[in-house]
């Protein structure tokens, strides 16, 4: 019998509903329910393409026995940790400041009041490598939580003490300046893979932040050291397993440091990142493997993550069903054998595809398998076999048990999506993926804005064209918002930008402390122990660094001194983590970068339809100027119509022209494409 999961929207809960394990979701009546029953609440929190939250689920949440206890001595509560990041940034936190590492599943047991006062991850069935077993960790809890309450309670108001005191004040840190971005760059120098690329050893994790900014520093300084470990470590991931070499795309991490064997779940929030920071790297150098690895993963993500709606579905699992055995195992979808492609391909052209791709007989994967990479270049003579070989090994591979999909919509994610095939549609000239981005924009706007009460909120989440309860954060604002502004300059639409304006004016009004900080909820969102504050990049860009990004785009475009300060204000933080930890804090040393150029504001006015006009345009979109905003539609408003910028804005000589400003001077208008690439392009000292 279902559980009180089976009317969520998340499809991790639901993977849960049908559990022996009397779920509840995170809820007031839950912990109600501990209250009265005098017992603590067991906090499972994990993702649908997690492959351990699969295999303690298997393990333990599916064992009647192991169930029968839970629900006899605990309030169990599960929750989806991409539908309530408020929730897994809190409870993560304390167990990283307990146990110096964090990951998921993850498991938390808490009072009442919702103090946690043990923490875990995954925990095996029985004991090994020097775990307990699960059931030994739910004795020894309810054991505690019987014979030493008041010790329970004290470990518990300790913790959320030691978190109240973990404030964060960067609002008067100042702004960070060159020497604070010439000090980031040493650091990552220090921590950069010569040999394979990346930063760090295993696993090793593709660092699309950073290599945003390694692109941007180079055009402001012309720095080649930033330009050479951008180019390399894109072209170590595109030839690594932790591509796919068939359908396009990346997956979520390498388990070692050369890229070979992926953790094979495919995140949107990746691909998004990744598709951009090529498409940016393209831009820079011109280099054809940039160009083909944005296509294909914009390609991917609209042909394997697109949903009935038009948004973008959140991720595909790690795992699928093994043809051969039935059972779910990890990387089922995308490994190889020899005898696999010559199967598929012939004895001769499956032995050159082995070679192509790196499939040996001993394997690089498990049980003899390999996952497919491409270590060089084939000759240019066998182009037309490569690509017929990928072809047919692509039909085959779609044969086989596809991994499943989690089709829940995230705001935040899909911002990003939006802002990637925006640009990669512009730059590329395929004007079916501006379709794509603006579906996915239209569809924000139409499901998760609410206007009720005369504001605009964002919901956090969307599934199957409802939108879901839980309430946006910082990072949902931002990256929308960043989308929005991306789509408004690639297709001169302006309303994009009024409802980026309408975003970011809440991020000001709900968001922000008066000195400046940013929180990841708002001032009026559920109370939890404490109020999260993260500004470090995760995967994706931390709420405080997006925001302040799209805050600065949007003073550019608009002249706003409110969110000019603002951002200002909020990059404190990178003046003050900048050159500690800048692998942490990608985004904002980007962002930095973009404040430090100006950024430059780019006006292109002409008639519609005038090839002049798109030739400039295209020139504007495609400057490397950090953080450059463009904006392009007809002469003649006072008011400059949708965009302030075109305001006063005519033609030169009754053809279109483009006008560039930087630091409140502005370069002479220009009708010349060639002209305007100079002004945009990167700066040298």
């Amino acid at each position: 019998m279902p559980n009180r999961l089976a009317n969520e929207t998340s499809p991790y809960l639901l993977q849960h509903a049908d559990n022996p394990v009397d779920w509840w979701p995170w809820s007031p009546e839950a912990f109600a329910e501990a209250r009265e029953r005098g017992v603590p609440v067991l906090l499972s929190v994990g993702y649908s393409s997690c492959h351990w939250c699969h295999v303690l689920a298997g393990e333990s949440f599916e064992d009647e026995r192991v169930a029968a206890y839970m629900n006899e001595h605990f309030v169990n509560v599960k929750v989806d940790r991409e539908e309530r990041p408020d929730v897994d940034a809190v409870y993560m936190e304390a167990v990283q400041a307990a146990t110096g590492q964090g990951g998921w599943p993850m498991t938390v047991f808490l009072t009442a009041d919702a103090e946690p006062f043990y923490f875990g991850t995954y925990f095996p069935p029985e004991p090994r490598h020097g775990m307990p077993s699960f059931t030994q960790v739910l004795e020894g809890v309810r054991a505690a939580w019987v014979d030493r309450p008041e010790e329970v309670a004290e470990v518990a108001q300790k913790i959320v003490r030691d978190l109240a005191g973990r404030q964060l004040d960067y609002g008067k840190a100042g702004t960070p300046g060159p020497e604070e971005l010439a000090q980031a760059l040493l650091g990552l120098t220090r921590e950069y893979d010569a040999t394979h690329g990346g930063f760090g050893g295993a696993p090793k994790f593709p660092p699309a932040m950073v290599l945003e900014f390694l692109l941007r520093h180079h055009a402001r300084t012309g720095a080649e050291g930033a330009l050479q470990m951008a180019a390399d470590t894109c072209e170590a991931m595109a030839r690594g397993g932790i591509y796919d070499q068939l359908g396009g795309g990346f997956a979520r991490y390498s388990v070692d440091r050369e890229w070979v064997v992926p953790h094979f779940e495919k995140m949107l929030y990746d691909n998004a990142l990744l598709c951009r920071v090529y498409a940016h790297l393209w831009r820079a150098t011109g280099s054809d493997l940039a160009r083909r690895v944005a296509l294909e993963t914009a390609d991917f993500m609209v042909r394997e993550l697109r949903t009935a709606q038009g948004g973008f579905a959140s991720a595909l699992d790690a795992d699928s069903e093994d043809p051969l055995t039935g059972e779910h195992v990890e990387g089922a979808y995308y490994a190889w054998t020899p005898a696999q492609l010559r199967e598929v391909l012939g004895e001769a052209d499956g032995d050159l595809a082995a070679g192509w791709f790196g499939v040996t007989e001993e394997g690089t994967f498990e049980h003899g398998t390999s996952v497919l990479r491409l270590p060089q270049d084939g000759p240019v003579a066998e182009a037309g076999k490569f690509a017929e070989a990928r072809g047919r090994l692509l039909a085959a591979r779609d044969r086989r048990p596809a991994p499943g999909r989690d089709d829940k919509v995230v705001a935040a994610w899909n911002g990003l999506a939006v802002a990637a095939l925006a640009e990669c549609g512009a730059y590329f000239e395929r004007p079916d993926l501006v379709e794509r981005a603006t579906e996915a924009a239209d569809l924000l706007v139409r499901l998760h804005f609410d206007a009720t009460g005369g504001r605009v909120r964002l919901a956090r989440t969307s599934k199957d064209g409802r939108a879901g309860a839980n309430a946006g954060v910082l990072e949902d604002y931002g990256d929308v918002a960043e989308g929005f502004l991306a789509l408004a300059a690639v297709t001169g639409e302006g309303v994009w930008l009024e409802f980026a304006g309408f975003l970011l004016d809440l991020v000001l009004d709900r968001f922000t402390a008066e000195d400046g900080t940013l929180y990841d909820t708002a001032h009026d969102a559920e109370k939890l122990i404490r109020r999260p504050q993260d500004p470090t990049d995760t995967a994706a860009p931390s709420g405080w660094t997006a925001a302040a990004g799209a805050l600065l785009s949007y003073a550019a475009h608009t002249g706003s001194e409110a969110h000019r300060t603002a951002a200002e204000r909020a990059l404190g933080v990178v003046h003050a983590l900048g050159p500690r930890v800048p692998r942490f804090i990608g985004h904002g040393l980007a962002v930095a970068e973009a404040l430090l150029d100006g950024p430059r504001e780019v006006a292109v006015v002409g008639r519609p339809g005038d090839p002049a006009l798109a030739a400039l345009h295209r020139t504007a979109l495609l400057g490397t100027a950090p953080g450059a905003v463009v904006a392009v539609g007809p002469p003649g408003a006072a008011d400059g119509g949708e965009f302030p910028l075109l305001a006063g804005r005519t033609l030169v000589e009754d053809r279109p022209a483009a006008y560039v400003c930087r630091h409140f001077v502005c370069a002479r208008p220009t009708t010349d494409p060639a002209e305007l690439a100079e002004q945009v392009g990167a700066v040298r000292p």
